[in-house]
């Protein structure tokens, strides 16, 4: 269950090594030469390929609200799962995208020393689909069945938890591990259901393809709410220069508030910076993406990037109980509110 520290940094550094280097497609992108000779390299890796979800990026980019910040935003690709936290935390890149439950899992068990800057939804993504045909509209719809998942200790926590909110036993449906291939072991019937797609990718996607599909999210049942998305940052790098991640926190609200005032926009700036040779994007799906994303990356309780540490905390709880962490973990520190007055709480 547990990755080894060492093992993860070190693979991270040398993916992230043999990706910048050679003239191949890194995915790497930079202000205009003559402007970001006189401005701060600011180095984020993303949690995947260019995709709604960070359409705010690239607004900040193309309008020079990072240069206006002083900063040279330099987006990076992942080369490997992990580089979202490998790379931040071993100093190789000064933010990266992902997963709240699995950054808590690998701060906490192998001590790794980030914290979030930010969260870029306030709900969660996550969703159990189904092709209709099946019959599964809801948790207790399961028993019996097939759900194909990633073959990470997290998913199989959370398909235990929806069981058992539903009435059922944890061995009340066969668990298989698809790997990366959620929509084909769906789409080709070796599965009845999948957990781990985002509803604002896969379920426009498969509809897009022509699947008529149930879907449900996690977090309706027994699975806490969480920040899908979080920005992850080493914690020492935080701390000796909070002003650099400030201002790149500013230009990420800037571009923010353009993608909400003009999301039409926004969606063909996204469109003009994806990576066609490795995840081409389709405009409707990301059209429909974004309208999805828009509520839930700000609401009128919480302006965008904000976090509360009772999340964070309540899905430690919820780990620990779950035999995902060894121990019970008090993880308000790895929480940074940097642009509000006061502290998360």
């Amino acid at each position: 269950m547990k990755k080894k520290l060492l093992a993860l940094l070190m693979a991270g550094v040398m993916v992230f090594g043999l990706a910048a280097c050679g003239g191949t497609d890194t995915g790497e992108e930079t202000a205009d030469a003559s402007e970001s000779s006189q401005l701060e390299d600011f180095t984020i890796v993303l949690d995947w390929y260019p995709n709604a979800i960070h359409t705010f990026l690239y607004n900040a980019m193309e309008k020079g609200y990072f240069a206006e910040e002083g900063l040279n935003l330099v987006i990076n690709f992942p080369a490997n799962t992990n580089d979202g936290i490998s790379l931040p935390a071993a100093g190789k890149a000064d933010a990266g995208v992902y997963y709240l439950q699995d950054a808590i899992l690998t701060s906490v068990e192998e001590n790794v020393p980030i914290v979030s800057i930010g969260a870029l939804t306030q709900s969660g993504l996550n969703v159990v689909i189904s092709q209709k045909e099946s019959g599964i509209a809801e948790a207790k719809d399961l028993e019996g069945k097939k759900i194909g998942y990633g073959g990470t200790v997290l998913a199989e926590a959370q398909i235990e938890a929806m069981l058992e909110n539903a009435g059922l036993s944890a061995d009340a449906c066969e668990y298989i591990d698809v790997g990366f291939d959620l929509m084909s072991a769906l789409t080709t019937g070796q599965v009845d259901a999948t957990i781990g797609n985002m509803v604002n990718h896969e379920v426009p996607q498969m509809e897009e393809n022509g699947f008529d599909i149930n879907y449900f999210y996690a977090t309706d049942y027994g699975v806490p709410q969480v920040y899908e998305l979080v920005f992850l940052a080493n914690a020492d790098a935080v701390a000796e220069n909070p002003e650099k991640y400030q201002a790149f926190l500013r230009a990420c609200q800037k571009g923010f508030a353009d993608m909400k005032a003009d999301p039409e926009g926004s969606l063909q700036t996204l469109l003009n910076n994806q990576n066609e040779a490795n995840f081409p994007l389709s405009e409707n799906v990301e059209k429909q993406s974004m309208e999805m994303l828009l509520p839930v990356m700000e609401t009128a309780d919480a302006p965008f990037l904000h976090q509360e540490v009772s999340v964070w905390q309540e899905n430690a709880d919820w780990m620990y109980e779950r035999g995902i962490l060894s121990e019970p973990a008090d993880v308000s520190g790895l929480v940074v509110n940097l642009l509000e007055e006061t502290p998360a709480e």
